[in-house]
């Protein structure tokens, strides 16, 4: 049996299993789950097809895909941003993902019938950026939800509030491979402006915690600038293998729906992992575990710039979706903990640097002409880097802890 240093509760199978049921019943919560959960399945529908029918369907290239994704990046960190800080002034965060839901199924409406460079350009801006102001204050609601209806797992409830992202995710693999086999790029979007309204219904009709603004620093971590350059880091290079992977796996193997097999592998894994990932960074200390999974991903990424073979990219997968995993709960509850005292700006934060890491990420690999696998290389050496600043960091934290 462990004890979690946070809570100073003991951490055993038992209890774990009680603390899922509870968080499963949490009162008044479900729509909140259900909206992480349908949020998950419309990214998983769109995101692995989405360079492919920018390439495939409008006919774009590899520089205008990346102009057109890089500059939505930029308007969704500032949507991410300010509704983060103007949500931490207003009694009710819910307005902000009801109105960007709406947003999205009018741009998805657009994006479906772009034809040129321009129109791909507005209506993928108008399509995607909205979700700035969805999930970062999905996670602010969540927080708030939690920590008054069952404020003694509000970490691991947060930890399988994302596996129910990933598990939609999956869900959305599924989907997206069916509608595109069905019925082309056109299904595919349609799949996912049919998520964005069930969002907008579900956020309509949710209601709110209210409470009122805290108007001093609660407890939790102090900021710290190596965590959060280190994040950003392996953020950036997540981002670059988002992109360009699915572009490699097509430009060798000439086969869209592959792309959808291949991150359903690394989803199914993500839901043991998460689990498993929160109980061991309460056990052994965020960074500890943020540290091997940085390790676990630069392997990855050098089996893809090496040897781009197509059993060694499905292997691959399963230990690339732990790194993703501790990326999306551990790193997250890392960021979130340095701003418990504004919850709001605290969960959009993340996201904000996960966009800022996506623009560089996205136009990086612009200096390595074509698709060619060896793109990977960006990445590892990127991830070495946030490797040796946590090092530094752990180093810095067992001196202090001597001195003490």
């Amino acid at each position: 049996m462990v004890v979690d240093s946070r809570s100073q509760r003991p951490i055993c199978t038992m209890s774990v299993l009680y603390d899922l049921r509870r968080f499963f019943l949490i009162p008044g919560a479900w729509k909140l789950l259900a909206a992480m959960l349908v949020y998950g399945c419309g990214t998983g529908i769109l995101v692995p097809m989405n360079a492919i029918y920018l390439k495939n369907g409008v006919h774009l290239s590899k520089l205008e895909i990346s102009l057109v994704v890089s500059t939505a990046i930029i308007v969704n960190l500032s949507i991410t941003l300010a509704s983060g800080l103007l949500s931490d002034r207003l009694r009710r965060r819910k307005p902000f993902p009801v109105v960007a839901s709406a947003l999205c199924v009018i741009g998805l409406f657009g994006y479906d019938h772009a034809s040129t460079f321009a129109t791909a350009l507005v209506f993928y801006i108008l399509a995607t950026t909205p979700s700035g102001a969805i999930v970062g204050q999905l996670y602010a609601m969540a927080r708030s939800h939690f920590v008054e209806e069952a404020p003694d797992i509000v970490d691991m409830a947060l930890v399988w509030l994302r596996t129910l992202m990933s598990f939609g995710f999956f869900v959305g693999l599924l989907l997206g491979s069916a509608l595109y086999t069905a019925i082309s790029f056109h299904g595919v979007i349609l799949g996912n402006l049919f998520s964005y309204a069930v969002l907008f219904l579900l956020f309509l009709s949710y209601r709110e915690r209210q409470g009122t603004p805290p108007t001093k620093r609660q407890a939790g971590t102090s900021v710290n600038w190596f965590v959060l350059m280190a994040v950003l880091i392996i953020l950036c290079s997540d981002n670059i293998r988002s992109l360009y992977f699915p572009l490699m796996v097509d430009n060798l193997y000439k086969n869209p729906v592959l792309v959808s097999h291949l991150w359903t592998v690394q989803v199914v894994f993500e839901f043991v992992w998460m689990t498993l990932g929160g109980i061991a960074a309460q056990r052994f200390g965020d960074t500890r575990v943020v540290i091997v999974a940085i390790v676990c991903s630069i392997c990855v990424y050098l089996t893809y710039a090496l040897h781009p073979i197509l059993p060694l990219l499905f292997g691959a997968q399963p230990i690339y979706s732990f790194f993703v995993s501790v990326e999306n709960t551990v790193a997250m509850g890392m960021i979130q903990r340095m701003f418990l005292h504004r919850s709001g700006f605290g969960s959009s934060l993340y996201f904000v640097l996960s966009q800022a890491a996506s623009f560089i990420g996205y136009m990086i690999p612009n200096v390595i002409p074509g698709l060619s696998p060896h793109i990977f290389f960006i990445p590892s050496v990127l991830s070495c880097g946030a490797l040796l600043l946590l090092a530094f960091q752990a180093h810095r934290v067992r001196q202090q802890l001597e001195r003490a």
